[in-house]
């Protein structure tokens, strides 16, 4: 059975649901900061980390499924715009978001490959996107009582192969969320104690797995073949156009990254 709107509204109004979002919310800084004069896409339901990010950064716009209700996100986070629209059809003119976060966005998706194409389309170039699924190798993947625990899961060597083929190059990686998946308050308070534990002791068996990826337009030598830039010239007419902003770009090339690991990404097939 596919997750609804009501099935995720509920786990992140729990406490256990709570947890996960400061976790995730914790890793995000780390990779991205506070997204200041940034634009940011969610996907998927990404508005419990949107909301995280709504006070810096320029504008933030959650895609909501058209078979969720309207009506679950009208009004539930301020500074987070919400949009009805098909994932694999975006109201959006190419290039105009700088991130693109994918939140409970591909494991139950009908065409995961195209969802993807869409994000590329729309983060601008040398924009970055975060991919959020379940991992395969941990725990939540297997409790069907969270949203981690329906659709498919992945391995983060499945996630970095998956996002090199689609003309990204994957720049970061890292699992999160070590703490069983069980609503208990000694557990969630507990939550930094188990991510602690879990990074050392643990490695690559997070419930979460989070892999960042930049979009490029150009192949490196020896690299394979790329979407031309000229796909990118212009915005479809009667779609929706955020602000462009070039101090953000730079930011976006030279932004910190701490605490996350770095794949050895000669060991993957590029396509960029």
């Amino acid at each position: 059975m596919r997750l609804t709107a009501s099935d995720l509204e509920k786990f992140y109004a729990s406490g256990l649901g709570e947890t996960v979002c400061y976790l995730l919310l914790k890793r995000l800084n780390d990779l991205w900061g506070d997204c200041a004069s940034q634009t940011v896409l969610g996907m998927g339901y990404a508005h419990p980390l949107l909301a995280g990010l709504s006070a810096n950064a320029q504008a933030c716009m959650a895609v909501t499924p058209h078979h969720w209700p309207a009506s679950y996100w009208a009004g539930t986070d301020r500074g987070v715009s919400t949009c009805i629209a098909e994932e694999d059809r975006l109201p959006f003119g190419d290039g105009v978001f700088d991130r693109v976060i994918l939140l409970h966005a591909v494991e139950e998706a009908e065409s995961p490959r195209a969802v993807m194409r869409e994000a590329w389309r729309v983060l601008a170039p040398e924009g970055r996107v975060l991919l959020v699924v379940a991992n395969r190798k941990g725990l939540w993947s297997l409790s069907e009582g969270t949203p981690f625990g329906h659709g498919r899961p992945w391995t983060r060597r499945q996630l970095i192969e998956w996002l090199n083929d689609h003309l990204f190059q994957v720049t970061a990686s890292t699992t999160a969320v070590y703490m069983p998946p069980l609503n208990w308050r000694l557990v969630t308070q507990a939550a930094d104690g188990f991510e602690s534990f879990g990074a050392f002791a643990a490695s690559g068996l997070g419930g979460v797995v989070m892999v960042e990826a930049v979009k490029h337009l150009y192949a490196k030598p020896g690299g394979g073949a790329v979407a031309p830039a000229t796909s990118l010239a212009g915005g479809r007419k009667g779609v929706a156009q955020l602000p462009r902003n070039e101090a953000a770009r730079e930011s976006v090339r030279k932004g910190p990254i701490s605490h996350i690991d770095r794949p050895d990404t000669a060991r993957f097939h590029r396509t960029c």
